[in-house]
């Protein structure tokens, strides 16, 4: 019976707060209009400094394929290296490409021919990924000089072609790879966050101590906070899939009842770890400083933003205890991949185990007398 009254307690408490119940709609829609756009990692419009020293109809065909690309943007171009090398100090080119005297004859008389390219790696990842893209421009264009009937006699094609199949997600597409976290990071803001300050609010206004005095105990009071977040949760999941699917297309190739059960299993974890901390918490303040802290660190442990297979050896041992990597993975596998339950069991476990754990702990943790 006591659990019962708590319960009508805190969505009495929740639902006369207008701006908890607007947050459950508007912030997995904030996150999904924004954050996609913002954390692309197809990088384009790479800025190009090129220098031609041949002035030849070969180099002017490179120079249209540089164009006509959806990379790059020819910045200038000029016949002076120093000249392009200024628009890379003045942070106006990204990259310069330099084509030397003799580039067509060298083609034509030996079929292969230096060119050099200067890059700007401030930004390493855009450095990295410019060289990438010019690469495989010179490449195919490489490749069309030797298809085409007017080739010269030397350059000879390819014998072997590489043809590559992109399995899951065939147009490369990373909103595709990064909405299922996106919608991860909604459950930690809104499963995590709010419970985390839950508790401590209730001690800085007092009302907690009325609470103390009654005989409800530790267990059906934990429930008591637990219930509301956790459905809070799913309707923002809910949410999340809906603007998923309406502004970009994406739909999970698995069963959505697969996602709502992992959905339902971190919501549990992320509320109950927001609990234990509201427990050990004394202000508000600290206890927004310590979720902060390890969110963070779940954030960029996940595998959402780098590969856990590219990490040192320790991260990936921390990274195996935090669980936005195993919801991460679920996430994609399920949009991605179609996976089932089935598939997924060793997630499964991992998530029950740190529900229960975090769960119990916050029920032992509480302490009715302050």
């Amino acid at each position: 019976m006591g659990l019962k009254y708590l319960l009508e307690k805190e969505f009495k408490q929740l639902l006369r707060n207008k701006f908890m119940v607007g947050v459950a709609v508007m912030f997995p829609l904030a996150v999904l209009l924004i954050m996609p756009w913002a954390t692309n990692l197809d990088i384009k419009n790479i800025q190009v400094a090129l220098v031609d020293n041949d002035h030849s109809p070969l180099s002017r065909d490179l120079i249209r394929q540089i164009e006509h690309s959806t990379y790059f943007n020819l910045q200038s171009q000029t016949g002076i290296y120093r000249e392009a090398f200024a628009d890379l100090e003045r942070w106006d080119a990204d990259l310069i490409l330099e084509i030397p005297a003799g580039f067509e004859y060298d083609l034509v008389q030996f079929g292969t021919t230096p060119v050099q390219i200067t890059i700007n790696t401030v930004n390493s990842m855009k450095g990295v990924m410019g060289q990438s893209y010019m690469n495989e421009l010179l490449m195919q264009y490489s490749r069309a000089l030797a298809e085409t009937g007017n080739r010269p006699s030397s350059i000879v094609s390819p014998k072997v072609e590489l043809i590559t199949q992109y399995m899951y997600n065939p147009t490369l597409n990373y909103r595709f790879t990064m909405i299922p976290g996106l919608i991860m990071i909604t459950l930690i803001i809104l499963g995590g966050f709010l419970p985390a300050v839950n508790i401590v609010v209730e001690k800085e206004m007092g009302t907690i101590e009325q609470l103390n005095v009654t005989p409800i105990g530790k267990f059906a009071f934990i429930l008591a906070k637990l219930i509301p977040f956790w459905i809070i949760g799913l309707v923002a999941v809910s949410f999340g899939f809906l603007f998923a699917w309406l502004i970009y297309g994406l739909v999970p190739l698995g069963h959505f009842l697969t996602l709502y059960f992992f959905a339902a299993l971190f919501i549990l974890t992320m509320t109950g770890f927001g609990l234990l901390i509201s427990n050990h918490s004394a202000t508000i303040q600290q206890a927004l400083f310590v979720m902060f802290f390890f969110v963070i660190i779940f954030i960029m442990l996940s595998g959402l933003l780098t590969p856990i297979d590219s990490m040192p050896g320790w991260a990936k041992g921390i990274a195996a205890f935090t669980p936005t990597k195993y919801v991460v993975n679920v996430l994609q596998s399920v949009y991605l991949r179609g996976s089932t339950i089935a598939d997924l069991w060793i997630d499964m476990l991992v998530l029950i185990a740190m529900t229960l754990f975090f769960n119990i702990w916050a029920v032992i943790s509480y302490r009715k007398s302050q």
